[in-house]
């Protein structure tokens, strides 16, 4: 663990309710011909968390640190800081409500009690950790919860295995069925999650110190990336991989909630198996209402120069206000599993917004020097925010036309 660095945070950030929730329903739904949008979800994220952490370890700053300090005409300058506060104000406080709602079914499972209410609880005890200061080490324990709930569906994928000549007909060629294009843009929000650009560039300048030697922080940070990253979409590769065997193998037609997320476990539990998907939605969920407003308090902090202090009390306004926003709309969803995607959808139609601006501050020479990025680094993004545009402009028209 010793090895492992922010790297470790942002995976476990985007294995929340989330992630279990939206490739379940892609496996459930169209079986591995999505598999593409994850591999392209998994070589985004590393393009851009890599940024990010340059970011952090070369400029010492983060994302809305470097652009109120490097646009420089006033016309610009607030538009894009209220844009960016805005986008993950909103965007948050939907992933937010995600996060509870996810919590709340796992909660709802091994209590009883109804999920409005639950929701509401567990919003308070996000609150109650972020205002303790004590919340990383419920973190790391939530995290392990998670950990233990993901080798779970791994043993599952291993007990089951997928038939290669079905994946190979189902994935060759890449293929976007019809009705698929949300659960897409929710596989890319779920797993590059605009947030972490924002968390990650502040996270590893706790890591590695502006005195220490750069190249190596830089090095260590990327693998530390690698590794991390690897491993979620390793997780993810294996809940969307169980859903397609068990679920839409057995020609699967009912809805996708945490009873059917169950009987793809039940291979390895029984009937245990929906009481460990309870434990682990509930870790996923608590663990991802605690770091989205987190997040949230950089992001609006830094762009508009407040401190970024626990402690300082604007700094606990903005995660308060993302918690009680957040809170208010998982109170009165009656369908958690619905929120929960479309939680992941805006986060997804949200990312080309974040990445241009990311981008954009990468190629500032004066806060960047020689580690600015070069021509691969910038053609990378270029395609990425192409085709999340792309992807989220169809959405947008689609939705208007209808």
């Amino acid at each position: 663990m010793a090895k492992f660095g922010p790297g470790l945070i942002v995976a476990a950030a985007f294995i929340g309710p989330g992630t279990i929730t939206t490739a379940s329903i892609a496996g459930a739904q169209y079986g591995f011909t999505l598999f593409w949008a994850l591999a392209f979800s998994i070589v985004t994220t590393l393009i851009l968390q890599e940024m990010a952490a340059r970011l952090g370890i070369v400029g010492r700053l983060g994302l809305a640190e470097a652009l109120r300090q490097s646009i420089r005409q006033p016309w610009l300058k607030w538009p894009a800081l209220i844009l960016v506060i805005t986008a993950i104000g909103l965007g948050n406080a939907a992933y937010q409500t995600g996060n509870l709602l996810g919590a709340a079914v796992g909660a709802e499972i091994l209590t009883g009690i109804d999920a409005p209410l639950l929701a509401a609880i567990i919003a308070l005890l996000a609150a109650g950790l972020l205002a303790s200061g004590v919340y990383r080490l419920i973190e790391g324990a939530l995290i392990f919860l998670v950990g233990i709930m993901s080798l779970v569906f791994i043993a599952a994928m291993l007990i089951e295995p997928p038939s290669l000549a079905l994946i190979k007909q189902q994935l060759l060629p890449p293929a976007l069925p019809d009705g698929a294009l949300l659960s897409v843009i929710a596989l890319i929000g779920t797993t590059v999650v605009p947030y972490n650009l924002f968390l990650h560039a502040n996270a590893v300048q706790q890591k590695w110190s502006a005195a220490g030697n750069t190249h190596r922080a830089l090095h260590e940070a990327r693998l530390d990336l690698g590794l991390s990253i690897g491993l979620g979409g390793l997780i993810t590769l294996a809940i969307m991989a169980t859903a397609a065997t068990s679920l839409f193998g057995n020609n699967y037609d009912g809805p996708v909630n945490a009873a059917s997320i169950a009987l793809q476990l039940e291979p390895v539990l029984g009937s245990w198996a929906k009481y460990f998907v309870a434990m682990g939605l509930f870790a996923a969920g608590l663990t991802s209402a605690i770091t989205a407003p987190l997040a949230a308090s950089y992001a609006v902090c830094g762009a508009l120069g407040w401190p970024m202090d626990m402690h300082a009390r604007r700094f606990k306004l903005v995660w308060l206000a993302v918690i009680v926003f957040g809170a208010g709309f998982a109170i009165v969803e009656t369908q958690p599993m619905t929120a929960i995607l479309i939680a992941q959808a805006a986060n997804g139609m949200l990312l080309p917004v974040i990445a241009i601006a990311l981008v954009w501050v990468m190629n500032q020479t004066a806060l960047l020097g020689k580690e600015k990025n070069g021509w691969l680094s910038n053609l990378l993004a270029t395609v990425v925010i192409l085709i999340t545009l792309g992807l989220g402009g169809h959405k947008l028209w689609s939705l208007i036309g209808n």
